[in-house]
């Protein structure tokens, strides 16, 4: 089993890059518009309800970090799984992730063009088409750069992020904050599902771990760092919508940060608020390029996919074909249906089942293999690996099937596409024989 293709690749990524590639895939599009429905369901118990949404991304971030600790790769997703679950395994996860990344650039580029419409009219596909090229180039060019754009985007994020929940906490009105549970545990516990979103991709950076310095280091306490930033900003950001605006008229927003915004900075409230959200699904766009362009490269390395795909350029030191790859199926995605609901979907499912694989895989690391927990940087003792792991497994399948009842096609989407990948692996393998 190959470990991703990795000649020739430059370790350019350090501890901060590693946390802003985490925020900047997590802090994207969610922010924006899942506390909406989230207070409709919890009233201000939706600030529990972000507390309940973050419990299983801990659970499955211990995994992560103990597994990029102890064998950082690039193209973890594909390479762990394949390597000690089963081959199949791996190839069909980064399989699906493929839909899954499609439809998170089509997402990403969808509502930044609707944003920046609020400011100065776009048309919505060229637009879309236009940022793609943006996050194409800034990858091509080294993980360095990649991964310096990325830090300053999420510095510029937390600095717009902290000047709302500064000037916002001031004009909180606790009346506004009570009842604090109008639904009981059920409402907290129906808004959890709606705020998982906020934390998928807090593990981006494991991804390219090979290019990370010092990454046996630098991957377990990033992600460490970037699951604790990440719900610290949501609780805040969350505490001032709400008491600002009463969870009545939040949930019944369809812009809550700008609208609460608008509450108490007035003009400046619309361009603040844009800005962060230009800046937000910015660097969650340019962290996909970089993240799964280094999954088509683990897989051409292996042989699943064309082995063009693990080519590196000898000048930037980045899998240049992968990154075109990505580009086109960026395009490809413009033709699927411009309906949030559908590709938050096609995005969550894949996620979902990689996250739960990734959980067995430490389990099985844990119980199986003591020589690799004991050279890991982070290692937990084995018997709460294994513990851990298997929790957070069971939470990842157990939210897979959560919005069938919204939208059956992206299921349909799914099956139909891993019916191909069956196809194509069963043709692989059976050429592979002698």
């Amino acid at each position: 089993m190959s470990d991703g293709g990795e000649a020739g690749l430059r370790q350019g990524i350090g501890l901060w890059g590693v946390v802003s590639l985490g925020l900047g895939t997590a802090v994207g599009v969610s922010i924006f518009s899942a506390v909406s429905p989230a207070a409709g369901l919890a009233g201000p118990g939706m600030l529990l309800s972000v507390l309940v949404a973050a419990l299983p991304m801990y659970l499955i971030a211990v995994s992560y970090a103990f597994l990029g600790s102890a064998l950082p790769v690039s193209g973890a997703s594909f390479v762990w799984p394949a390597r000690f679950l089963h081959p199949a395994l791996g190839f069909f996860i980064a399989w699906m992730r493929i839909v899954a990344n499609m439809g998170a650039m089509v997402v990403l580029a969808l509502v930044l063009t609707r944003y920046i419409s609020m400011i100065v009219p776009l048309p919505t596909k060229p637009a879309m088409f236009g940022f793609l090229v943006l996050a194409l180039l800034a990858n091509l060019f080294g993980v360095r750069t990649a991964a310096r754009s990325q830090t300053i985007m999420i510095g510029l994020l937390i600095v717009l992020f902290a000047v709302f929940v500064a000037w916002g906490a001031g004009t909180v009105e606790a009346g506004r904050l009570a009842p604090a549970f109008p639904q009981g545990a059920s409402g907290v516990l129906a808004a959890a599902p709606l705020l998982m979103g906020l934390f998928f991709g807090i593990e981006a950076a494991t991804e390219a771990g090979a290019e990370i310095r010092r990454s046996r280091r630098s991957i377990p306490l990033g992600i460490a760092l970037s699951i604790g930033s990440a719900t610290v900003l949501y609780l805040a950001v969350a505490f001032v919508a709400v008491g600002v605006m009463g969870s009545d008229a939040l949930a019944a927003s369809e812009a809550p940060i700008l609208e609460a915004a608008e509450r108490f900075m007035g003009p400046v409230a619309r361009p603040l608020v844009v800005l962060a959200a230009i800046v937000a699904i910015g660097t969650s766009l340019n962290a996909i390029f970089t993240l799964f362009s280094r999954s088509l490269m683990a897989m051409g390395a292996d042989g699943v996919l064309p082995r063009a795909l693990a080519r590196v350029h000898p000048r930037w030191h980045v899998p240049h074909v992968a990154l075109l790859a990505v580009f086109g199926l960026g395009c490809a995605g413009l033709l699927l249906p411009m309906e949030l609901t559908f590709l938050f979907l096609a995005v969550n499912i894949p996620n979902l089942v990689k996250y739960g694989s990734i959980c067995l895989v430490a389990a099985r690391v844990a119980r199986r293999h003591p020589e690799i927990h004991a050279k890991a940087a982070f290692r937990p003792r084995r018997k709460t690996v294994v513990v851990l792991g298997n929790a957070g497994a069971i939470c990842a399948g157990a939210l897979v099937f959560t919005g069938l009842e919204a939208d059956w096609r992206p299921y349909a989407l799914l099956l139909a596409w891993g019916l191909a990948g069956a196809a194509w692996y069963a043709r692989r393998a059976a050429a592979a024989r002698p």
